[in-house]
C-alpha cells in the first residue's frame, strides 16, 4: 500500500524567552519505520525540513515551514493513505487547516492522524476535522494494524487503539491496546525519509547544539504520575527501557551514516535505572565513540552521584536538565512530584562537580502557588546558583488537555477547551504573562511577571556573582556560534529568529513592490 506520512508546518513565537525550537519528528518516524518494515510504500512529507526558513506572520506568532498549500499540493495522487502528526496541541490551528484542505482535494484518501494530541483531544479533533481515524497511545502496532486493514477491508471494530466514524458517521473509540514490553523489536526511526541536514544547518534541534544532531529515544513512558503531564493519558504509566547495546548500535550507526556526534535523549525519564545508565555508558565507552550526548527534556535526580555524574561525562554527556518545578514541598506534594530538596542538590552537586551542564526546569503560577512558594523557589535557585547550575528555565503554568490538573480545572469552570486554550503552551515562555492566561486564583498575571523576573534574575545574579568566568564564557561562545548552555542556545535562538523576522519582512516588501510593478505595467499597457 502506497503511504504518505505528512509532518505539519508548525508554530513559533519570537517573543518567547526560550532555547526551545522544533526538531526532526521522531514519532512520525518510527511510524513510517514500522510501515515500511510491514511491507508498504512509505514517503513522508516534512513541511519544517523542506522550508526550514519560510515563515509567514499568523497574529502574534510566526508559521515555519511549507504553507499548507504546498504541502496539499505535493501528494502523490497515486498515495492511498495520508497519515498526520500531531505532538503539540498548540499546532492545533494549522494542522486542522491542513486536514481539511487534504479532505477537500483527496475526498476518497483516507486521513489517519497521530500523537500526543490526538490522543488527548480525540473527540475534539474528529468533530473539527474530517479525520477518517485516529490512532490512540503508542502508535507503532497499532498503526500495522489499521493500514494493513484498510489495504485488505478487515473489520475495523476489532483493531485496539483506534477512534474512528462508523456506516452512520458516528465516532467510535475502540479499546486501547497494551504498550510495546519488547521496544528493541521496534525498528530505529526512518531518518533517510527526512532532510537531516536541514534540521541540523539551521539547528531545529532538541536541547543544545553540540555539532551534527539526530535525536534518540532509549526508553519508553514514565512511572511517574505528575498532575501536569501528559504521559500517563500518552503512554499510561509503564517505563520500558530498551538494551544499552541496541541503543549504542544505533547511535553507531547514525554515526557512520550521517557523521552525527551530538544526540540528545528525548526520554520522558532516561535516567531511573543505575544498573542501565552504567551499562549504557561502559557501551559507548568500550566502543571509543567520540560523540556528545544530553538529556534535555529533563530527568529524574535519584541515581545521580558522583560515580554515574563520572560515567556520564566519560561516555560523552555534556549536559542534563533537572526538573524540580517548584522549590516549594507543598507545590511539589500537590504536582504528585515525587522529588526532595536532598535528592535534588545531591545531584546537581554531583554533576557540577564532574563538569556536566546542568539545567533546572520551573513551572510558575501552578493553581496552588502563593507567595510564599515563590519565596521558596527563590531560595532553592539562589542555592542551585551558587552550587554552580549553569541555567534556569521558567515557564508559566498552562493546563494540558486531559491530564490531572486539567481535569481538576475544568470540573471547576476554570478551562474552556478551545484554539485559544489549546495554543496555551506556545506563551507559556513570554515575556509577560496575560490575565487570561492565569490559572493562579493567588495571584494576578502582572504578579506573577514580577515573580517570574525575580526568581530568573535571582539565579542568574548569584550565578554571575559566585561563578564570574561564565559571563565571559557566554559572550565568547555567542560571538563565536557556539552553544555548550542552554542560556547560548536561547542567544543563538534568539539570532535565528531574527533573521528568520527580517527575512521575512524583506519577502513581503519586495512582494508588495512586485505586485505595485505589475500595477502600474498594467496601467501603462491600458493606456
Amino acid at each position: 500500500m502506497k503511504i504518505q506520512l505528512v509532518h505539519p508546518p508548525v508554530y513559533i513565537n519570537e517573543n518567547g524567552l526560550t532555547a526551545l525550537r522544533p526538531s526532526l519528528p521522531m514519532g512520525l518516524a518510527y511510524i513510517a519505520a514500522v510501515l515500511r518494515d510491514d511491507g508498504h510504500q512509505v514517503s513522508v512529507i516534512d513541511a519544517l525540513g523542506a522550508a526550514p526558513n519560510q515563515t509567514v506572520k499568523d497574529g502574534d506568532i510566526w508559521r515555519i515551514g511549507l504553507s499548507t498549500d504546498e504541502v496539499v499540493a505535493r501528494i502523490d495522487p497515486d498515495t492511498k493513505a495520508i497519515g498526520v502528526t500531531s505532538m503539540w496541541s498548540y499546532a492545533w490551528p494549522i494542522v486542522r487547516e491542513l486536514i481539511h484542505k487534504l479532505k477537500a482535494r483527496w475526498p476518497d484518501k483516507p486521513i489517519v492522524c497521530g500523537g500526543e494530541h490526538f490522543t488527548a483531544v480525540t473527540d475534539r479533533s474528529m468533530a473539527e476535522a474530517p479525520i477518517d481515524f485516529i490512532v490512540q497511545g503508542e502508535g507503532e502496532e497499532t498503526a500495522i494494524a489499521l493500514f494493513r486493514a484498510l489495504e485488505i477491508g478487515l473489520d475495523l471494530s476489532v483493531i485496539p487503539g483506534i477512534a474512528y466514524r462508523d456506516a452512520k458517521g458516528e465516532l467510535r473509540k475502540n479499546p486501547r491496546r497494551d504498550r510495546i514490553r519488547n521496544v528493541d523489536e521496534i525498528p530505529w526511526p526512518a531518518w533517510d525519509l527526512f532532510d537531516v541536514k536541514a534540521y541540523d544547518d539551521n539547528r531545529l534541534v532538541t536541547g543544545i547544539y553540540f555539532g551534527v544532531t539526530v535525536p534518540i529515544l532509549a526508553t519508553r513512558g514514565c512511572p511517574y504520575q505528575c498532575t501536569y503531564c501528559s504521559s500517563p493519558g500518552m503512554w499510561t504509566t509503564r517505563w520500558f527501557a530498551r538494551t544499552p547495546k541496541d541503543v549504542a548500535d544505533e547511535i553507531e550507526h547514525y554515526v557512520k551514516q550521517y557523521g552525527a556526534t551530538n544526540f540528545p535523549f528525548q526520554d520522558l525519564t532516561a535516567i531511573l535505572k543505575r544498573e542501565w545508565v552504567v551499562e549504557f555508558t561502559q557501551e559507548i565507552l568500550a566502543r571509543k565513540l567520540q560523540i556528545t550526548w544530553q538529556l534535555p527534556a529533563g530527568t529524574r535526580s535519584e541515581i545521580i552521584d558522583d560515580e554515574v555524574a563520572r560515567l556520564l561525562v566519560a561516555s560523552g554527556c555534556r549536559s542534563i536538565n533537572l526538573a524540580p518545578e517548584s522549590g516549594s514541598e507543598r507545590t511539589r506534594k500537590h504536582m504528585k512530584k515525587m522529588i526532595t530538596d536532598e535528592k535534588l542538590f545531591r545531584a546537581a552537586k554531583a554533576a557540577v562537580r564532574n563538569r556536566l551542564n546542568v539545567g533546572i526546569f520551573l513551572v510558575l503560577g501552578y493553581p496552588t502557588d502563593e507567595p510564599i512558594d515563590m519565596r521558596a523557589t527563590a531560595r532553592m535557585v539562589r542555592k542551585l546558583a551558587r552550587v554552580g547550575v549553569d541555567d534556569v528555565s521558567a515557564g508559566f503554568f498552562f493546563p494540558l488537555p486531559n491530564t490531572e490538573i486539567y481535569r481538576e480545572l475544568e470540573a471547576q469552570g476554570k478551562v474552556t477547551l478551545n484554539d485559544d486554550f489549546l495554543k496555551l503552551p506556545i506563551y507559556v515562555h513570554n515575556k509577560f504573562m496575560s490575565p487570561e492566561r492565569n490559572y493562579n486564583p493567588h495571584m494576578t498575571a502582572r504578579q506573577m511577571t514580577r515573580w517570574k523576573y525575580w526568581i530568573v534574575a535571582n539565579f542568574y545574579f548569584t550565578n554571575f556573582l559566585f561563578h564570574p568566568g561564565k559571563v565571559f564564557r557566554i559572550f565568547w561562545n555567542f560571538l563565536r556560534g557556539k552553544e555548550t548552555s542552554k542560556m547560548e542556545s536561547f542567544l543563538q535562538e534568539t539570532k535565528r529568529k531574527f533573521t528568520l523576522r527580517r527575512k521575512s519582512r524583506d519577502d513581503q516588501s519586495a512582494a508588495k513592490s512586485a505586485d505595485r510593478d505589475a500595477v502600474i505595467g498594467a496601467g501603462s499597457r491600458g493606456s
